[in-house]
């Protein structure tokens, strides 16, 4: 049997749940309108300049991509006031947390983080066979508690990954709270701040990253185009670290990981500004709606600094979640992060946001 062969941590591993597609639901519900409010996508979509470009390129697609991912590296540089050689790029920023466990962990180099934060840390550390932590959160908060996992720092602890803001949680610590973490860990461990909700934040609650990159060389920003930029179907990522840290990322990396396509996209989406602008305007309007029509029906919604919020119900999740579907509503149950009777919307276009509530609305009635 193929099981003997399997390694202990592996036979362990539970697949990540991806959800069905929205042509194949909408076949299985018999509904010709369902609504996908459940990956915590730019319901607006990507910039018009980036579907110019990407159509464009699309008679390149015979040519290997740029392996060094040349003109966007050098926009980034020139945007963010970093050297290009402390930007890596990946699949995603997905992609960019596993090179870091595959390049810094090991069976006795651990990753430390919080309960209740995305949970490819642990998928990707436990597949790796890396010892994994998690400090608990909070559950009046659902916010990191950073002095609890300041406390659990060992010689041991190679990576403390910090998502901030919070998936699935939508919750943010603020830059002082970062700062006494930082000072009380010390220089060791490589400190991952997971960024990728960074565009929805207002400039007031943003910690000044790249200046701690700056002083502090053992810390890594992860970002991505895939939320405020919407192009999460190309999948692009990218990182802002150290010189020293990006080189051994770079050994590491399987040479044309990301695709020409994503790279000519997000290179025009990163210049169109009007756009991510109507973004941020129209997804902080659609959180007010969803915020006041969640409480209103005495649902808890989460102070949220992302374009996702998430609420508790009176019972366990997929009970509403599994009402919603019937409607044509999709959204995300949380049994995965340890959170049953929480359930995750993301912001839509604003009939899906009212069509959510008037679902909702029916379903807890």
């Amino acid at each position: 049997m193929v099981k003997s062969l399997v390694p202990e941590h592996i036979e362990g591993l539970v697949p990540y749940p991806p959800g069905k597609p929205l042509s194949e639901l909408k076949r299985e519900l018999g509904i010709s309108d369902a609504i996908k409010l459940a990956s915590n996508e730019n319901a607006l979509g990507p910039s018009p300049c980036a579907m110019d470009a990407i159509r464009e390129a699309l008679p390149e697609m015979h040519r290997y991509p740029d392996g060094g991912v040349f003109y966007l590296r050098r926009a980034l540089s020139e945007r963010l006031d970093v050297a290009p050689e402390q930007l890596v790029f990946g699949n995603g920023s997905n992609e960019l947390i596993e090179l870091l466990v595959r390049t810094f962990g090991g069976p006795q180099a651990g990753i430390l983080t919080s309960q209740s934060t995305f949970v490819v840390y642990r998928l990707i550390a436990q597949a790796a066979g890396i010892p994994f932590e998690a400090a608990p959160m909070p559950r009046e908060s659902l916010t990191f508690d950073l002095d609890a996992i300041a406390e659990r720092v060992t010689a041991a602890t190679r990576l403390i990954f910090l998502c901030n803001p919070n998936n699935p949680t939508g919750t943010m610590f603020p830059p002082a709270q970062l700062e006494s973490f930082l000072e009380r860990v010390g220089d060791e461990p490589i400190v991952v701040l997971d960024e990728a909700y960074i565009e929805y934040v207002r400039p007031d609650w943003r910690p000044n990253a790249l200046s701690i990159v700056a002083r502090r060389p053992r810390t890594v920003v992860l970002r991505t185009f895939s939320k405020a930029y919407g192009l999460a179907g190309v999948r692009i990522g990218y990182g802002i670290t150290s010189a020293a840290i990006a080189n051994y990322l770079e050994r590491v990396r399987q040479p044309f990981n990301t695709n020409h396509l994503a790279q000519v996209g997000a290179l025009a989406a990163l210049d169109d500004n009007d756009h991510l602008e109507r973004v941020l305007a129209s997804t902080q309007e659609g959180m007010d709606l969803l915020v006041r029509g969640l409480s209103s029906l005495g649902l808890n919604p989460v102070p949220s600094h992302t374009n996702f919020v998430l609420f508790q119900v009176k019972c366990d999740g997929r009970e509403v979640f599994d009402a919603l579907l019937r409607k044509g509503v999709i959204v995300r149950p949380m049994h995965a992060y340890e959170l049953p009777n929480h359930l995750r919307v993301n912001v839509g276009l604003p009939e899906e946001n009212q069509r959510f509530l008037d679902a909702l609305t029916q379903v807890v009635a």
